[in-house]
């Protein structure tokens, strides 16, 4: 067993996720501490290009793991393409971001090799040589350090917005691309895979979005959600909201943030009329820039705002729009 960091970064249909830039960063902060090796590995029908992509970060070594059988993807293929690899390379540790793709196939992974997952990290510690991660627990309430005592390799996955994907260091060159050919038998597969759930009509990934406007209980009325999405127009930007907007029907449950939505770290998170209930705020609290406009000066929401309006939205947001569109008929 060597001690050596494995990150495998998530893509689909040749296209990375950019979340696996965060879990980049999380194991070079990991490497830094504990002055082990950091690795990265793509998994996929065609990997190569987007090894190539990964290597030019600070890596010692990326794999770019690969079969026709890998497409489209299944559980039973990856998980089996997996084994295969982590049975040869026996890292230490294996990292990977806390995705809907990473949840469907890693419990059956980590059974099948017999290990465990700490799964959904906001963060690690490094202290008298263990390394320990750190969970959430009861939608945000709680803070959990979580260390493992079986034997390795061992798993553990973060939670997007833990990191900065744009802080991962990028390589003084490129890092050397090994590629490897996972043997999969042609009976592995026991589902048939239909259309991804994400690219459903109407359905969104608010997880991509680099800039979201999101709404809360002021917005008062649904006709009211207009506003916001002009603001969300003329920014470029992702409409969202709080729980109660979706409960009500008035924007799809898919655009929801929070513990029992989607979590996203976009670079602007423009909350209008969301008080900040921590189960909104685990949702978002990794945004790189926060601006919250409500007109309670108590409202929990302003204890983690960048940016901090308090006023009534109906006055604030049409003239920013106006403005925003201004802005960009000049530029």
């Amino acid at each position: 067993m060597s001690e050596t960091i494995l990150v495998v970064v998530e893509q689909r249909a040749g296209k990375l996720n950019r979340v696996s830039w965060e879990t980049i960063t999380a194991g070079q902060a990991i490497a830094t501490a504990t002055g082990w090796p950091l690795e990265a590995a793509v998994v996929g029908a065609s990997p190569a290009p987007i090894a190539a992509e990964v290597a030019a970060k600070k890596l010692a070594k990326v794999y770019a793991v690969g079969s026709p059988k890998l497409d489209p993807y299944t559980p039973d293929a990856f998980a089996a393409a997996l084994k295969q690899f982590l049975a040869s390379r026996q890292p230490k540790l294996v990292l990977m971001p806390h995705t809907y793709q990473v949840r469907d196939f890693v419990p059956k992974l980590a059974t099948a090799m017999g290990r465990t997952v700490i799964s959904d990290c906001v963060g690690f510690k490094h202290e008298n040589g263990k390394l320990v991660f750190t969970r959430q627990m009861f939608q945000g309430k709680l803070a959990a350090d979580v260390s493992f005592t079986g034997d390795a390799p061992w798993f553990a996955t973060f939670q997007n917005g833990s990191f900065r994907g744009d802080k991962a260091e990028a390589g003084a060159s490129a890092a050397p691309v090994e590629t490897v050919a996972a043997d999969i038998a042609d009976n592995i597969n026991r589902t048939k895979p239909q259309e991804v759930f994400k690219e459903a009509k109407q359905a969104v990934d608010l997880t991509q979005a680099e800039i979201i406007v999101a709404v809360g209980r002021g917005i008062k009325e649904q006709k009211n959600i207009e506003i916001a999405k002009q603001l969300a127009d003329a920014l470029g930007a992702d409409l969202a909201a709080s729980r109660p907007i979706c409960d009500n029907g008035w924007l799809p449950m898919d655009r929801q943030i929070g513990s029992s939505g989607q979590t996203v770290a976009p670079k602007l998170y423009l909350a209008l009329g969301i008080s900040g209930a921590i189960q909104h705020i685990v949702g978002m609290k990794g945004a790189r820039t926060i601006i919250a406009v409500n007109k309670d000066s108590e409202a929990p929401i302003f204890e983690i705002a960048d940016y901090a309006i308090v006023g009534n939205l109906f006055d604030i947001v049409p003239p920013l729009t106006e403005e925003v569109k201004k802005a960009k008929a000049g530029g």
